[in-house]
């Protein structure tokens, strides 16, 4: 998409207030699933099976200015699962609109 074509949709179009779940988000389409709703405000949480990958996502992040939260997690583990359903739900306060399971298996 164009700069000035993007810019103008991104003036009309917002999603801050929703909140958003990406497993996978420091890679790939993960990755560009998580900037892209970033983009438009949404606030996300993402997860990594690598523990210094996802401290480098989240340090870009934040310097661009996106509100996104993330752990350690292996969403193939059904209790490191049960575990990041706990943590997404304390930092979203039970409020979860949009989930994108994008984990490379």
């Amino acid at each position: 998409m164009a700069n000035s074509e993007s810019s103008s949709i991104r003036s009309r179009w917002t999603l801050k207030g929703t909140t958003a779940l990406v497993t996978g988000g420091t890679r790939g389409i993960g990755h560009a699933v998580v900037e892209e709703l970033a983009e438009f405000d949404a606030t996300l949480y993402t997860c990594s099976r690598n523990q210094q990958e996802l401290n480098k996502c989240l340090n870009k992040w934040k310097e661009k200015g996106f509100s996104i939260h993330g752990s350690v997690c292996d969403a193939t583990s059904p209790p490191q699962r049960e575990e990041l359903v706990r943590k997404v739900a304390s930092v979203f306060t039970g409020n979860l609109n949009i989930l994108a399971m994008l984990e490379q298996m």
